[in-house]
């Protein structure tokens, strides 16, 4: 059977992220996809294998705009600025776009080339601002486990209305940064 006209790749992912968007991760399945492009769902299989190389096409797209979003924010910024920067503005992303940021996290083939470089370039992106510390490249990857913990934990419990307290999450997450970044300063310096 032959692909329906106007049905690409792109058309298939674009479905995918607009329902990732929407309706979160796991409304993401071969027969909403096939449902939103107004085709049966194993005429979708003309497109994908199935749902994890889909959901590993989303990822590969909510990374890039992922790295899109955190390069921007750091853009002319060294140091602590620069990360604090990008640690608002991974937070706005996964504000923003929630279905997307957890299907960046579930998808984990490491054998898929594409997926493995889309989470490179963030990983590459954050050992760089923290260039102005004397970090091994273990260390820095390390660090970059750690502060990635640090600002995905605070997304997480933020989506989840986890912060009960009476206090500014984001005032919560610049001191948090400043703790970290407070004792990795005395760490290398």
């Amino acid at each position: 059977m032959s692909p329906r006209a106007g049905i690409d790749p792109g058309a298939v992912l674009q479905a995918a992220v607009a329902i990732a968007d929407s309706e979160g991760a796991e409304a993401v399945t071969i027969s909403s996809v096939a449902q939103r492009l107004g085709i049966r769902p194993p005429s979708l299989y003309n497109h994908v294998s199935g749902l994890g190389e889909l959901r590993e096409r989303i990822a590969v797209y909510a990374l890039g705009e992922l790295y899109d979003r955190i390069v921007r924010a750091a853009e002319g910024l060294t140091g602590e600025r620069a990360i604090r920067s990008f640690a608002d503005a991974y937070i706005g992303f996964a504000r923003e776009h929630p279905g997307l940021y957890d299907v960046a996290q579930l998808a984990k083939d490491p054998t898929n080339r594409e997926l493995a470089e889309a989470s490179g370039k963030v990983v590459d992106f954050i050992v760089g601002l923290l260039g102005g510390y004397s970090l091994t490249k273990e260390e820095a990857l390390h660090t970059v486990r750690g502060l990635r913990s640090l600002i995905h934990g605070f997304a997480s419990l933020e989506r989840q209305q986890g912060f009960g307290l009476p206090l500014d999450v984001r005032e919560s997450l610049q001191f948090s940064l400043a703790l970290f970044l407070q004792g990795l300063s005395q760490r290398t310096g």
